[in-house]
């Protein structure tokens, strides 16, 4: 079983800047960046254009660690205190899922576990001692 765990940041229309100011504080490498509007579209799901250029997903290597960023979606809340989770990484769905199980016992589910255009299990819950956490599969990654 492989897992791993990481800090996930969010922030308010301004993660094209913090990506830039964590890469310059910490030496990092810009692994990857997407903004809303290059993800998947659909009409039932429109993204409004002032999300097109707030990101949606970025990480960055500091030194064994990585550390993950996106914005709100407009409209959504940034509440300071709520703006950081821990990703875990799983290699397998049914990993994922068992942990995503267990955090589920007593606390709360943000985002159901399921498949998603990144993930073959992805979901977020917040556990009985309100610490948030996204757990995602993502093979050969862990």
């Amino acid at each position: 079983m492989a897992i791993s765990l990481n800090v996930y940041l969010v922030t308010d229309g301004n993660g094209k800047e913090a990506v830039a100011f964590y890469k310059e504080v910490f030496n990092a490498e810009v692994l990857a960046i997407q903004t809303f509007g290059e993800g998947p579209s659909s009409p039932d799901h429109p993204i409004p254009p002032e999300a097109k250029d707030r990101i949606m997903h970025a990480s960055l290597q500091i030194g064994g660690s990585v550390l993950m960023l996106s914005d709100t979606f407009p409209g959504m809340p940034h509440v300071i205190g709520n703006n950081i989770s821990v990703t875990v990484n799983t290699d397998t769905p049914d990993e994922a899922k068992h942990i995503f199980n267990k955090l589920e016992d007593g606390g709360e589910v943000k985002m159901p576990i399921q498949e998603t255009f990144w993930s073959p299990a992805y979901g977020m819950v917040t556990d009985k001692y309100g610490v948030q956490f996204q757990i995602s599969c993502t093979p050969g990654q862990a």
